[in-house]
């Protein structure tokens, strides 16, 4: 396949755009049938070749990548894959995902689009995980792509717990980090438990690059207040797909529709569309080992080509299947995304950071953790906040700093990290082999 990519600003109109992808599709849908799934789909039948025909290709599922696994996906000789993926599993089995160096470079570029910049001067903490999943890797590629010094402090690994990411964030003078937004807070917490202010002791850090997890703009607001006002810098994307959106300085995610097709699939009629309200499914337009054709990652989003203030030719996308589900409470319902709205309502010197909710039947049961000098007061404005925005039934406790996140997961230290066979008298032995 080509391997010649546009870049952001190599099309000057939305029909420049869409000419561009109409050009890329037949090379993708020859590549897709070099696949066993995509061949046999089109077996005994005429097969799509030209960007008329793909108007006619079926949905791409989960469940059809689950069914092939591990390799039915794959479209070059095994000889050419760069590295091999698994889904995290959240929504059910894990799928299979693979790539070339090819295939790398365009994951690579695609996530490196922030608008704050990644370049040599900068030192980039990627605090997420390597294991199986493409989102430590991707930073990673990304990093070394614009010759940043990548710092490898994977959040699942025993060797890097919060209070040594604490420690790398000030003695490296770390600039940039990607992580999920409970680990923009966890490590804020665990700062504060090594007596540091996070939004005062880190001058060179510039921004957060941060997915995974809802993140609502009262949120967002205030994780970036606790870190002197840096930005928090969103993307939107899968193992499947690598990154597919990422913001703009505007605050709007926007799709990288110069690299992958996207619609939105109306489960109720079976129309897909290029804007609107419905389920995302993605086309990647430079993917050799495993193309994709019309992939539903069946998160709910609305897409539109508005022109946003940025200036950016690119459609927009709010995510909103990753909000959650509404759950029944009394004669009402409510949503995570509704509480956390008001969580991160409570003023900023409440320090607020933590908290969790259950929706009974006949009440939310909310609790949060707070220092003693506000507790009292912080538990009675957001009672008076959801009875005024949600008008449900509430149970709400704040708690002190501690019980929900215990001080252990802040300054906890592995004295473990290799296997170890001899011990001295007076030593552990029951250690022996363990790893932690």
């Amino acid at each position: 396949m080509s391997t010649s990519r546009p870049e952001q600003g190599d099309w000057s109109s939305p029909a420049e755009l869409a000419q561009l992808q109409r050009a890329q599709l037949p090379r993708v849908l020859a590549q897709a049938l070099r696949s066993p799934f995509y061949s046999a789909r089109y077996e005994g039948r005429e097969v799509p070749r030209s960007a008329d025909d793909f108007a006619e290709v079926p949905l791409t599922t989960k469940q059809d990548l689950r069914d092939q696994y591990p390799f039915g996906m794959l479209a070059v000789p095994r000889e050419e894959l760069a590295t091999y993926h698994e889904s995290s599993g959240t929504a059910g089995e894990p799928t299979a995902s693979y790539y070339t160096d090819g295939d790398w470079t365009d994951l690579a570029e695609r996530f490196a689009r922030k608008w704050v910049g990644i370049g040599p001067s900068d030192t980039f903490l990627v605090r997420t995980p390597y294991g199986l999943v493409i989102t430590g890797h991707l930073a990673q590629a990304a990093g070394r792509l614009r010759g940043a010094t990548v710092v490898p402090g994977d959040a699942r690994s025993l060797a890097t717990p919060l209070s040594r990411m604490v420690r790398v964030l000030g003695s490296l003078d770390v600039t940039l980090v990607w992580c999920n937004p409970t680990e923009i807070a966890m490590l804020a917490a665990a700062a504060r438990a090594a007596g540091l202010r996070p939004e005062r002791d880190f001058p060179h850090l510039r921004a957060f690059f941060t997915a995974a997890e809802p993140l609502t703009e009262v949120r967002r607001r205030r994780l970036s207040e606790v870190w002197g006002g840096i930005p928090l810098v969103e993307e939107y994307g899968s193992t499947e797909t690598g990154t597919i959106a990422g913001q703009c300085p505007e605050g709007v995610l926007h799709l990288w529709a110069d690299r992958a097709v996207f619609e939105v699939y109306d489960p109720a009629t079976g129309r897909l569309s290029p804007t609107g309200r419905g389920q995302i499914v993605v086309t990647p337009l430079y993917r050799d080992a495993m193309p994709l054709l019309r992939y539903n990652l069946a998160d709910e989003v609305e897409v539109s080509d508005a022109p946003c203030r940025c200036g950016w030719l690119l459609p927009t996308v709010r995510v909103l299947g990753r909000a959650g589900t509404a759950h029944p409470v009394g004669s009402s319902s409510v949503t995570q995304q509704q509480l956390e709205e008001l969580v991160f309502s409570l003023p900023a010197e409440y320090e607020v950071l933590f908290w969790r909710a259950r929706a009974e039947r006949d009440a939310v049961v909310l609790e949060f953790e707070a220092p003693e000098a506000v507790r009292e007061r912080a538990a009675k404005e957001l009672g008076a906040a959801v009875d005024r925005e949600l008008g449900v039934p509430h149970r709400i406790t704040a708690l002190p700093p501690g019980t929900l996140v215990p001080a252990s997961a802040l300054t906890a230290q592995r004295d473990i990290l290799k296997a170890r066979y001899l011990f001295a008298e007076g030593e552990d032995w029951d250690k022996a082999v363990m790893y932690a």
